[in-house]
């Protein structure tokens, strides 16, 4: 199986990934591998899609809403959903 190095990662960002490890009960190294796997999956793609046709469904045109407005809503409430 091929390894792979990260070089120049912030301590921030390993400490995060340490902290979701074990949320999640798995070590570092395993989180790694399943933040990837996520990451690179070609359902990843498919529900990154159907976010897109929902939020252009939503925010259209016709929205009457301010699309900035509507774009950092948006961020914010993805954001939200993600912490949990």
């Amino acid at each position: 199986m091929p390894a792979v190095t990260i070089r120049n990662l912030s301590e921030e960002i390993y400490q995060n990934i340490k902290l979701r490890a074990v949320k999640n009960g798995r070590s570092a190294e395993a989180e790694i591998r399943q933040i990837l796997k996520e990451a690179v999956s070609p359902t990843s793609y498919l529900k990154i899609g159907s976010e897109l046709a929902a939020f252009s469904q939503k925010f259209g045109p016709s929205a009457k809403e301010d699309l900035p407005l509507a774009l950092a809503r948006h961020a914010t409430n993805q954001i939200a959903s993600l912490e949990n």
